[in-house]
């Protein structure tokens, strides 16, 4: 009997000693990180406004950790190709993705195959929730309110409504409204915001849909009026009504988007949980405030806040997308 317990023993105490080395490891690989560069790929162009957050951010995280946060333009397909990249990268937290809601949620719906999958491939670090996107109408219209445009839809037979590409945003706000309402608008889509707000100061547009920032051009030469904001009310025009507070149901209408941080799916939670603190405790940076000053929009906000407000959006911005019918590229 005696035998046995000792072998027991000294069994367990092995088996705690070979684990030991395995475990500290695995703490200090965790503890020393970053160990070199850390490569933020952001998955739209240079000069706009998701790579302008991306380098403030960067630049506040990398005198926070000491090493140097390279930011890498990697446009195209919507994001796809950043992204993808990103998921295939190695998932050590040196790593990581600044990108927005089409990438993480869209791309899904209106792409066959984007090359990464956002739910097995990508863990969501941090977002900042998105500002309210304007309507803005023609002058001509006469429209300044949801229910002047329901009228004019409705008088005009054919409304040309600009969006700033297929799928987007703006493309499902115009659905929705279609089917609330009974209406024919048609979406003109543009390549981007610039081109549809020069579609607007053109006159070429009854209305279009965008960001606050974008619009300038066409508010500051009385070239449109914002008759409503899309789910959230923007603080610099505290006055203008959303599209629930006029009458729009659509559950559409309640979810607002982001822009935000992921990483390779396995990466360690411990540096997951810090690049989102470190997230969160940028938005105090002078430089950071200023990029979120310009766009308007919220500061960052942390892991399960970020991942509870993903979940949430998800299937609302699912289901809206599907109902467009477009066949996936």
């Amino acid at each position: 009997m005696s035998a046995k317990f000792d072998r027991r023993h000294f069994v367990a105490a092995g088996t705690t000693a070979l684990a030991m080395p395995f475990v500290m490891r695995n703490a200090s690989a965790q503890a020393a990180w970053p160990s070199r560069q850390i490569r933020m790929i952001c998955s739209y162009p240079a000069g706009g406004q998701t790579d302008l957050l991306a380098r403030a951010y960067g630049e506040f995280i990398s005198k926070q950790v000491g090493k140097t946060v390279v930011v890498e333009n990697k446009p195209g397909a919507s994001g796809a190709i950043g992204t993808a990249e990103v998921a295939r990268a190695e998932p050590d937290g040196h790593t990581m993705l600044c990108s927005i809601s089409t990438t993480y949620i869209m791309n899904r719906v209106v792409m066959k195959n984007p090359g990464y999958d956002m739910d097995k491939d990508l863990a969501l670090v941090s977002v900042i929730p998105g500002a309210g996107l304007l309507l803005v109408a023609n002058p001509k219209t006469g429209v300044k309110t949801l229910e002047d445009f329901v009228a004019f839809a409705r008088k005009s037979g054919k409304v040309n409504f600009g969006t700033y590409s297929a799928g987007s945003a703006p493309h499902m706000t115009i659905n929705e409204l279609n089917k609330q309402y009974g209406l024919s608008i048609e979406p003109v889509h543009y390549r981007g915001e610039a081109p549809m707000w020069t579609g607007m100061l053109e006159g070429t547009l009854d209305a279009a849909m965008g960001s606050y920032t974008a619009a300038q051009s066409v508010l500051q030469s009385d070239r449109g009026t914002v008759f409503a904001v899309h789910s959230k009310k923007v603080d610099v025009i505290p006055a203008i009504k959303t599209l629930p507070e006029q009458g729009a149901t659509s559950k559409f209408f309640t979810v607002s988007g982001f822009s935000g941080w992921a990483v390779p799916k396995a990466t360690p939670q411990a540096v997951v949980d810090r690049l989102a603190e470190l997230c969160v405790a940028a938005n105090n940076d002078p430089k950071v405030k200023e990029v979120l000053t310009t766009f308007v929009l919220e500061p960052a906000i942390g892991f399960k806040e970020s991942n509870a407000l993903y979940q949430r959006e998800l299937p609302i911005w699912i289901e809206s997308a599907k109902s467009l019918g477009l066949e996936p590229a």
